[in-house]
């Protein structure tokens, strides 16, 4: 199968599976049919599935992944002595692990075409990552706690690693014990990835979207906090600042630069 056959084998697999979507008319045109795809991903529980799904699944997600452009670690400049800084789709990111803004169910956001990183990750690593989270989060037994971490494998992803951590949420006024959620979010990610050997880990703004943590804020706690953690730990880590606006890249790089420390 080629990739659009690929396509429509997964679209119909996941209908099929589905009683409520029978006589659902699949679009003609490529874009319509990935946006189908995507959103069945989105809405799919996280029960098991079978092989030959995962097996058409898994190539076809990587190629479209190739398609996107994969960058590389390796040729990204630094910005400061393992710091970078780097404006792009991590879920294209060659790395050893990328972390992921969660919600508390840690099994992915479910709402259809959600641009939200939790919507994408879980969309292009592919539906091993909703089950497994699935699993983990029915043996815990209890929502995933503010400021912690868990990994699990990449999958489709071409780094190794998606960290999981869920930020805090900011409903109005600013607090400390928002500031130092955050914080913990960071360096629970960092600890995490330390223990999985990582070489590098590419963070995005957590909580800077839907949860409305100000974005000046979250970015000086992100690099304060990454900055302590090498210093008193000696850690060679590279840390890759991920971000996707303009104005994210202008705030960290002036952090970065040294322009805007107060």
């Amino acid at each position: 199968m080629n990739n659009a056959e690929k396509r429509l084998f997964l679209i119909k697999y996941l209908l099929n599976e589905n009683p409520r979507y029978e006589g659902y008319k699949i679009p003609s045109d490529e874009a319509g049919q990935k946006d189908l795809l995507r959103s069945l991903f989105n809405v799919r529980p996280a029960n098991d599935i079978s092989e030959e799904f995962l097996s058409v699944q898994d190539e076809y997600l990587k190629e479209e992944i190739a398609k996107k452009g994969i960058t590389d670690i390796n040729d990204l400049k630094e910005i400061k002595k393992d710091i970078y800084l780097w404006q792009g789709d991590i879920t294209t990111l060659r790395c050893d692990a990328i972390v992921n803004a969660a919600n508390s169910g840690m099994t992915g956001c479910w709402q259809p075409l959600h641009t939200c990183i939790d919507n994408c990750i879980h969309t292009y690593s592919g539906v091993e990552l909703r089950i497994l989270c699935g699993k983990m989060m029915e043996s815990q037994g209890y929502p995933e706690p503010t400021g912690k971490a868990k990994v699990t494998p990449a999958f489709n992803l071409p780094c190794k690693y998606v960290i999981h951590t869920v930020g805090p949420i900011v409903g109005g006024r600013l607090e400390n014990t928002h500031k130092e959620a955050l914080a913990s979010s960071y360096l629970s990610c960092l600890k995490a990835a330390a223990e999985k050997g990582c070489r590098s880990i590419a963070f995005c703004c957590i909580s800077t979207g839907v949860f409305g943590f100000p974005q000046v804020e979250a970015a000086k706690i992100a690099v304060d906090t990454t900055t302590r953690y090498k210093e008193e730990t000696g850690s060679d880590i590279k840390v890759i600042f991920n971000v996707f606006k303009d104005e994210d890249y202008i705030i960290y790089d002036n952090l970065l630069s040294g322009e805007n420390n107060g």
